[in-house]
């Protein structure tokens, strides 16, 4: 039987499906040659991806984002652990998962002579997608290339070749679909239009599991986010929960006149001072406006030249997250 008659999930039973992927206990260890000891990629992660979300899965280089989705793919063997994708055990129906998965990576790769539709009628064809099954135009159509279908894929912007990805891992209609750092290097306008894309497709029933080291594309897009670190879950949320955590800013401020010492009006405030006439204030959005602030700098008696402010970032997560660790 072809892979994509073994899992081609209707928009019914996405509805009725939970959750779209678990891990329990997943632990992979990688060995190394000669003496050197082995790496543990991931150390019993346990987590639960409910279906028709978008899913956010965070952290830093080498975290372990890459091989907890190559495990789900059947990319990569785990050491030990149990996952399942669509309510497919990857060890016991190993053909179903993969069919239920749509993996778009990081890095773009397809052949430069193909067109966008020929690329199609390829990877279907490797899913063993029956002819009269698939789905090329609209697919093309929904990613916004239907007009590009015949030019040559060497030939398409940057913007255009990493949404012949996205297309290329939805030809055999996956019940989920993960994006692999989708937007990493690309412009604004672009970016904003894969965030619609993306909610589209949402909006269509699918199972997003984003991958992406900008904290603003989790919160505008992600109904749960999950941030690994070192190897294991150090955090599983929803977005405006997580979000909470990170209520605090800095407020950059620059005077006319060197600060020898930080005025006792900003004695109730977490202050630094960057250089001579600069300070770092601390505060939390929820508690203190920068108002506040700035009134009770100008109480210190120093003349106030410029502001900016500075909003908690991923590696400030991380830092709060993993400090205890």
């Amino acid at each position: 039987m072809a892979l994509a008659e073994t899992a081609a999930p209707t928009a019914e039973t996405r509805a009725a499906a939970q959750p779209a992927i678990t891990a329990e206990s997943l632990y992979k260890r990688y060995r190394r040659s000669g003496s050197s000891a082995p790496v543990e990629a991931l150390k019993h992660i346990d987590l639960t991806i409910p279906t028709g979300c978008i899913f956010g899965l965070l952290g830093p280089n080498g975290a372990g984002k890459s091989t907890f989705i190559n495990i789900l793919a059947g990319l990569v063997n785990k050491t030990s652990g149990t996952a399942t994708v669509w309510g497919f055990d990857i060890d016991v129906n190993p053909r179903n998962a993969r069919a239920s998965i749509g993996v778009v990576p990081q890095e773009i790769n397809f052949d430069a002579f193909f067109s966008p539709a020929e690329a199609l009628e390829f990877q279907a064809g490797m899913y063993g997608v029956p002819k009269s099954k698939r789905r090329t135009n609209e697919i093309l159509k929904q990613v916004g290339l239907f007009d590009k279908r015949d030019a040559y894929a060497r030939s398409l912007s940057g913007g255009m070749k990493r949404r012949l990805m996205v297309a290329k891992a939805m030809v055999h209609n996956p019940a989920i679909l993960v994006l692999d750092e989708p937007t990493a290097g690309v412009d604004v306008e672009l970016r904003q239009q894969l965030w619609e894309n993306v909610k589209a497709m949402r909006e269509a029933g699918m199972t997003i599991v984003l991958t992406t080291h900008y904290l603003e594309e989790a919160e505008l897009l992600c109904d749960e986010i999950a941030i690994i670190n070192h190897g294991q879950v150090v955090c599983h949320e929803p977005t405006t929960q997580l979000l909470r955590r990170i209520e605090e800013k800095e407020l950059i401020v620059i005077v006319d006149s060197d600060v020898t010492e930080i005025p006792p009006s900003l004695g109730p405030y977490n202050v630094r001072q960057i250089d001579a006439r600069t300070l770092g204030i601390q505060f939390n959005r929820a508690v203190t406006t920068a108002s506040e602030i700035l009134s009770a700098v100008q109480q210190g008696g120093v003349t106030i030249v410029d502001i900016s402010t500075r909003e908690a970032d991923l590696e400030d997560i991380f830092l709060q997250l993993t400090r205890s660790s």
